[in-house]
């Protein structure tokens, strides 16, 4: 890992984005943005496996006024997604929310991005600006498909000119976003802005797809970038559950090591002689776990190494396999083999094979 860029810190909540503080992971609200029990729910589902800040869209001011009962019903810090009307901004900032992610450039007139600015100021309230290929400005937009422009100087001098009409107003608690839908761009517009400012940097590849494409685009950019120092937070964006966002950053910032290692499990590709359902008791055990190692980490328990655990679907290296592990099940016939320290210990079914594992890694 290279040195991390130096950057200005931001507070969102009780989160510390920039400034060398640990790259936290994002997602972003799928509900109806008046359900805010819904809405809540999902949030903490998500902070349970990782996530630092939420994000919920705000298409109206009814909108707003969900986000502050949502506020009462999470920790996780809240960003007020906006789009088009400066109301919504304000709005929101009234109720309580712990940041805005806006496109300046398309909230209307000067006055109105200075009305939001002044009113974020005084709430202590800080502004990401996130641009993207599907609402660069005209001018740009022209520019970059007369080949006068690449797409990432189109990126960069859009998300920039936004920042200038921040601070132009005196407004300094920012952070940028400027996705492109595809490894290359995405590489190259970030490498710009990390040339270009000391603000903050939230990594994404936008829209990058389903839960495989996706995961493998945005892991192979913000991999690259965090392994070059760049980024202060991030989002796997996945046509796919907030939850699954959430595993997926986590797991990108574990294998750079910006993250402590947390449960890793071994389990087998599966073959014909498999006759459990490996997959389904696999990623439920994984979940599980994640959600017990978040909540640990979450109410600041001491680090100490994971329980190995693994999770194997035959008798060919499931025994093996046992025997390396703290605690392992090996699949039989519609059944598995406990083993505890690499010893058999007794028959479970499948209904009760994730639950024995998960009272056992509570026990120690």
């Amino acid at each position: 890992m290279n040195r991390r860029n130096d950057t200005r810190s931001v507070n969102v909540g009780r989160v510390v984005v920039g400034g060398g503080a640990p790259v936290s992971v994002q997602t972003m609200c799928n509900l109806d943005p008046h359900d805010a029990v819904a809405i809540a729910a999902q949030a903490n589902s998500a902070a349970a496996l990782g996530c630092g800040i939420f994000r919920i869209t705000v298409p109206d001011v009814e909108a707003a006024g969900t986000l502050g009962e949502v506020k009462k019903l999470t920790a996780v810090p809240i960003v007020a997604d906006i789009h088009f009307d400066y109301r919504c901004a304000l709005a929101a900032i009234e109720c309580g929310t712990d940041a805005l992610r806006l496109n300046p450039g398309n909230i209307g007139s000067r006055d109105r991005v200075q009305a939001v600015a002044r009113a974020a100021k005084e709430r202590g309230v800080p502004i990401r600006i996130g641009v993207n290929m599907g609402s660069l400005q005209k001018d740009l937009a022209e520019r970059m498909f007369a080949g006068r422009l690449s797409h990432a100087e189109a990126l960069c001098e859009s998300a920039l000119g936004h920042l200038k009409l921040l601070e132009d107003e005196g407004f300094r608690d920012v952070v940028i976003s400027a996705k492109a839908s595809n490894v290359p761009d995405t590489l190259a517009v970030y490498r710009l802005l990390a040339e270009r400012t000391d603000c903050p940097l939230h990594l994404g590849v936008t829209e990058a797809g389903t839960l495989l494409p996706g995961t493998v685009r945005s892991s192979v950019a913000l991999g690259i970038l965090l392994s070059e120092g760049i980024g202060d937070t991030i989002r796997v964006s996945l046509t796919d559950r907030p939850e699954r966002e959430v595993r997926a950053g986590m797991e990108i910032l574990r294998s750079l090591g910006l993250r402590a290692p947390g449960p890793s499990i071994t389990s087998c590709p599966t073959c014909g002689r498999t006759k459990v359902d490996l997959f389904k008791v696999a990623s439920e055990v994984e979940e599980a776990l994640e959600g017990l190692y978040a909540r640990r980490v979450a109410k600041g328990a001491p680090a100490r190494p994971f329980p190995r655990v693994a999770v194997m679907g035959c008798a060919v290296n499931g025994p093996g396999e046992a025997k390396g592990a703290d605690i392992a099940l090996c699949g039989g016939d519609g059944e598995f083999v406990l083993y505890v320290k690499g010893v058999p210990s007794g028959k479970v079914s499948e209904a009760e094979a994730t639950r024995r594992i998960v009272e056992y890694v509570v026990s120690l």
